[in-house]
C-alpha cells in the first residue's frame, strides 16, 4: 500500500507541474501573438545584443533599412508548406552600421542558383520587415552544419557570419515577410505554432493519481478484513 501512496504523490506532482506548464505556455502564446501583430519597430542594436533572448525577443515584428551585401548567401535546409528546399540567408548592412542576417525566404532545389530566380538582388537601399528569430547553432537533428562544404541544416548566425567574413553581426536573424507574388525567394513562411497539450497530460497524471489512491484503498480494506 505504501508503494501505491508514493505513486499517487508522484502522479499528483506531475499533474500539478503540467498545470503550471500550461499557464506558462498560454502566457507565451499571448506574448508572441502580441509581438507578431504589433507595429514593426527597430530590432535591438549592438548595445542590447547581450540581453537578447528567445523569451524576450523572438518573433518581434521588426523593420530595418540598409543594403544587402552582394554575392553572399547561405542556403539552409528547409521544410515548408511549399515543400522541401532551402532558406536563403543573406547579410544586410543596416543604416545603423551593423549587419543582420536576413532569411529572404524559401526556394525549391531547382532555384538554388541565384541566376535562376530572375532579377539579381538589388544593392540599392532597401527596407526589410519581418520577424526577429534567434540563431540556431550547430545544425539539425543528427546532422551538423558543414560551412566549408556549404551545407547548412540550421540557421547558425555566428557560423554564417564567419563564413561571410563579416563582423559586428547581430546574434539574431530576420525572417522577411512575403514579397511580390510569383517571385523567389518566397518570404512570409514563418511557422508560429506552440503545441499545448499540457491540459491532457495533467488530466492523465491526475487520473493515474486517482487510480493509485483507489488501489491503495482496496488494499487497505482487504487488510482490515
Amino acid at each position: 500500500m505504501g508503494f501505491l501512496l508514493v505513486l499517487a504523490v508522484v502522479f499528483f506532482s506531475l499533474g500539478t507541474w503540467q498545470v503550471y506548464r500550461r499557464a506558462w505556455k498560454l502566457d507565451l502564446i499571448q506574448r508572441v501573438e502580441t509581438r507578431i501583430h504589433a507595429a514593426p519597430s527597430a530590432p535591438p542594436g549592438p548595445n542590447a545584443w547581450p540581453g537578447v533572448t528567445a523569451a524576450s525577443d523572438e518573433y518581434r515584428h521588426v523593420t530595418v533599412t540598409g543594403r544587402f551585401i552582394p554575392d553572399r548567401e547561405a542556403l539552409s535546409l528547409a521544410v515548408t508548406e511549399l515543400g522541401g528546399g532551402f532558406w536563403v540567408m543573406a547579410p544586410f548592412r543596416t543604416d545603423a552600421g551593423y549587419v543582420v542576417l536576413v532569411n529572404r525566404g524559401y526556394v525549391p532545389p531547382e532555384k538554388k542558383d541565384p541566376a535562376s530566380r530572375g532579377a539579381a538582388l538589388t544593392e540599392a537601399e532597401t527596407r526589410v520587415t519581418g520577424l526577429l528569430r534567434i540563431s540556431e547553432p550547430k545544425g539539425g537533428f543528427l546532422r551538423s552544419n558543414d560551412p566549408a562544404a556549404g551545407r547548412w541544416y540550421s540557421r547558425d548566425v555566428a557560423e554564417m557570419a564567419k563564413t561571410f567574413g563579416l563582423s559586428d553581426v547581430a546574434p539574431y536573424f530576420i525572417d522577411a515577410e512575403a514579397g511580390a507574388p510569383n517571385t523567389y525567394p518566397v518570404g512570409g513562411l514563418t511557422v508560429v505554432r506552440f503545441p499545448n497539450s499540457h491540459l491532457v497530460y495533467a488530466l492523465t497524471w491526475f487520473s493515474l493519481c486517482a487510480m493509485a489512491l483507489g488501489a491503495a484503498v482496496l488494499v487497505w480494506r482487504r487488510r482490515v478484513r
